[in-house]
C-alpha cells in the first residue's frame, strides 16, 4: 500500500503569491517557501504587505481565477493516480486553492485556513496543525502506508525526509544544493521515472 503525496504550488500549478505579485507590482511578494524557511514569518509578512496596500481575498481571487495548471501538470496527476493513492500536502489555503483543484479533477487536498474580515481584508490564518506536511505522512506511516513524496521548497524538506523516499521537483539550486540527499529533478517524465524507481512494486510508466 502506497501513497504519493505532493506539493501543490510549484509543483503543479503556478505559485500563487508571485502570480500575484506580478500582477500588483509589488515585488516583496515575490517571496516564497524557497526563500524564507519559516512559514509563520513569511505569512505574517504577506498579511502586512496586503495591509498596507489595502488589498484582500477578493483581489487574490481574481488573479488565481486567470491560473492554469502548469503544462503537463493534469497528464502527470492522472498516471499518478492510476498507480498510487494521491494527496496534495501543501500550505496555501482553500480559500486560494479551489479554482485549480477542479481544473486539476478535485484531487484530495489537505492545507490551511484564512481568517478574512467582513471588508475582504486578511485578518490572520489558521494552520492545520504544526509541521502538517511532515505530520501527515507520520499518519499516513501509523496506517502501514508506505510513502513517496515529491516538493519544491525548504517548507517540504521535513516531508521529504519523514517519507520512505523523497524527490526534489522544480527546486531552486539553494534548495537542492543544501539536500543534494533526495534526487532532484525538472520535468514530469522524469518525475514520473523517480516515482516508479521509489516505488515497492513493478510499476509500468
Amino acid at each position: 500500500m502506497e501513497i504519493a503525496c505532493l506539493d501543490l504550488e510549484g509543483v503543479l500549478i503556478p505559485e500563487i503569491w508571485v502570480a500575484f505579485a506580478e500582477k500588483t507590482g509589488i515585488d516583496e511578494l515575490k517571496r516564497t517557501t524557497r526563500d524564507e524557511p519559516d512559514y509563520n514569518i513569511l505569512m505574517r509578512y504577506r498579511l502586512d504587505i496586503l495591509n498596507k496596500n489595502n488589498l484582500g481575498l477578493i483581489e487574490i481571487q481574481e488573479v488565481i481565477n486567470t491560473l492554469s495548471p502548469l503544462d503537463g501538470a493534469k497528464d502527470f496527476l492522472d498516471w499518478l493516480r492510476e498507480r498510487f493513492q494521491v494527496v496534495i500536502l501543501s500550505d496555501t489555503f482553500y480559500d486560494f486553492a479551489q479554482p485549480l483543484m477542479r481544473q486539476l479533477g478535485y484531487p484530495a487536498l489537505l492545507c490551511h485556513q484564512l481568517h478574512v474580515g467582513e471588508d475582504n481584508k486578511l485578518i490572520g490564518y489558521k494552520l492545520r496543525q504544526a509541521n502538517p506536511k511532515r505530520q501527515a505522512i507520520v499518519g499516513f506511516k501509523s496506517m502501514y502506508y508506505r510513502t513517496i513524496a515529491a516538493g519544491d521548497s525548504y517548507n517540504d524538506i521535513t516531508m521529504l525526509i519523514e517519507a520512505d523516499a523523497g524527490i526534489l521537483f522544480h527546486a531552486p539550486q539553494n534548495v537542492t544544493k543544501e539536500f543534494h540527499q533526495f534526487p532532484a529533478v525538472n520535468d514530469f517524465s522524469s518525475l514520473k521515472m523517480e516515482f516508479i524507481k521509489a516505488s515497492a512494486r513493478k510499476i509500468k510508466l
